[in-house]
């Protein structure tokens, strides 16, 4: 009898929920931006076919140490990121990419980049080749031990700031 009892409560898989009929709209939003974010896997069109340009995406990069995510608990380090893109946002809240950003038609459609570096020496090297480039970010620096922890940039146009990121690792 007692091998028939499990610690772990049983929970259905989320495949066989039907949400369209969920009451909550938190839930039906969860899953139409599911649903979405599937197409994004399509390969694109040729295009000539298609109408016009798509706008260049606003994206904010977090960059994470992994060092640290392999020694502190895995909630204090997304807490550090948490607080680098919170700075990053509101320092730059008269900025007009950070306005549009977080503009009520675009607050749940937001576009995050998470990416990792192996440690303290790489998160330095890329903060001082943000600065010289011109990018606003935060180097978050946990206080009171003085650790540079991770770095978040303000929102940019992909286009403008994915060169300083493409070496990165996608943290995972």
């Amino acid at each position: 009898m007692a091998s028939l009892l499990s610690a772990r409560p049983f929970t259905p898989p989320l495949r066989h929920f039907n949400f369209s009929r969920c009451p909550s709209p938190l839930v039906r939003n969860w899953r139409q931006s599911r649903v979405s974010l599937s197409s994004m896997n399509q390969p694109e069109s040729d295009s000539k076919t298609e109408g016009p340009p798509k706008e260049d995406v606003l994206v904010q990069y977090v960059v994470l140490r992994r060092d640290l995510i392999d020694t502190w608990p895995l909630g204090s380090v997304v807490t550090q990121g948490c607080h680098a893109s919170v700075y990053a946002i509101w320092f730059h809240k008269d900025d007009s990419h950070t306005a549009q950003y977080c503009s009520p038609e675009n607050i749940d459609s937001m576009h995050k980049v998470t990416l990792e570096v192996k440690g303290e020496a790489q998160i330095l090297n890329l903060s001082d080749k943000l600065t010289a480039g011109g990018i606003a970010h935060k180097l978050w620096i946990e206080q009171p031990e003085n650790i540079p922890t991770c770095l978040a940039t303000k929102p940019y146009p992909k286009s403008s700031v994915s060169s300083f990121f493409k070496k990165l690792k996608l943290c995972k």
